[in-house]
């Protein structure tokens, strides 16, 4: 039996990366995105339409997630893994941060995941089980400025990954989460200064950011059968962001400019 996956967010980066992973696996995908345009392109590049369904989506609306998922069925009959990729931010202070850009933030970072996960489990309950991925932050296990409503959601986000792991066990459906660090995205290349990427290298036991495929990578594990027995785990592919404390670049003997 071809195994599927449903991926939102999948019309660029982390998303469009695991979506490639998925089908050079041989696996069945569905593309989720709010950006048809964006979609439309990404499959006409990736020339699977035998394999790869495109629907265009809101993850915080709850009927759109409705009406994507029975497109879904309709197609592939049925749902192996599913990743919660799709999110969005706003980069203000708190004091500055609409209570509209807050509740927009929320409902797609932490509402999208919960009403995804709750269309895929009646799919995956009905062919034996299946994964969840869901992808959080480093900027939801360490607070930063200008992250209010991303970090808290993603924060949120690792908390309910243990709540759907531990309510949707008996349907065999596992849960975990991937917390990307600093990734080499189009939009990290666009909008990162040469201060940022700095600063990151510094905060990076790797010194460097990471690549979308690496991401890809360990959100594929956690949804193969290779990870059979880790359910409501977050893994951190980080380069070691989260386990380290500061001065690194004094550690390292490394000369700092300024």
């Amino acid at each position: 039996m071809t195994k599927v996956a449903l991926i939102t967010g999948a019309a660029r980066g982390i998303g469009l990366a695991t979506a490639k992973r998925f089908l050079g696996e041989g696996w069945l995908v569905t593309l989720l995105d709010i950006d048809g345009g964006a979609l439309a392109t990404t499959m006409a590049d990736l020339g699977r339409e035998e394999s790869a369904l495109a629907l265009v989506c809101d993850v915080a609306d709850p009927a759109a997630v409705t009406t994507a998922f029975e497109h879904h069925a309709q197609r592939f009959g049925r749902l192996d893994a599913l990743v919660n990729n799709a999110g969005t931010a706003v980069f203000k202070p708190m004091l500055e941060t609409s209570p509209e850009e807050w509740a927009r933030v929320l409902a797609v970072n932490l509402g999208g995941p919960f009403l995804c996960t709750q269309a895929a489990a009646r799919l995956m309950a009905g062919n034996g089980g299946g994964s969840v991925v869901n992808i959080t932050s480093i900027s939801g296990e360490r607070a930063s400025t200008l992250r209010v409503a991303y970090g808290t959601s993603k924060a949120g986000l690792a908390h309910l990954t243990k709540q759907q792991a531990v309510e949707l066990a008996s349907l065999d459906i596992r849960v975990n989460a991937v917390a990307p660090g600093p990734v080499d995205t189009a939009m990290a290349k666009k909008v990162h200064s040469a201060a940022i990427r700095a600063d990151y290298r510094d905060a990076v036991p790797l010194a460097r950011y990471g690549l979308e495929d690496e991401i890809a990578d360990a959100i594929f594990y956690l949804s193969s059968a290779r990870a059979s027995y880790v359910t409501g785990q977050t893994l951190a592919v980080d380069g070691g962001f989260s386990a380290c404390g500061i001065g690194l670049p004094t550690l390292r003997g490394e000369a700092r400019n300024g």
